[in-house]
C-alpha cells in the first residue's frame, strides 16, 4: 500500500470537482471531430485515386466499344 500513499488523492479530487460537464463534453466532441478530419485527410488521397481510376476505366471501355463499332460497320458504310 506504500505505492498508493504516494498518489495525491486530495489534489485529484479537488481537480475532479472543478471539472465542468459542458467543457468535458465539448472536449470529447472536439476530439471526435478532429479524429474524423484526420481520417478523412488520410483516406482522401486513396478515395480520389479510386474515383479517378474508375472514371478512366469507363473512358477506356467507351473508346474500346467505339472502335469495335467502327470496325463492324466496314470502310464503305456511312455512320
Amino acid at each position: 500500500m506504500a505505492a498508493l500513499d504516494a498518489v495525491p488523492v486530495e489534489r485529484i479530487t479537488a481537480r475532479a470537482r472543478q471539472a465542468r460537464p459542458g467543457r468535458a463534453a465539448l472536449a470529447v466532441i472536439g476530439g471526435i471531430l478532429f479524429c474524423v478530419g484526420w481520417v478523412v485527410a488520410k483516406t482522401f488521397r486513396v478515395a480520389w485515386l479510386a474515383v479517378v481510376w474508375c472514371a478512366f476505366a469507363v473512358a477506356e471501355g467507351w473508346q474500346s466499344a467505339r472502335k469495335d463499332e467502327r470496325r463492324s460497320r466496314g470502310p464503305g458504310r456511312a455512320g
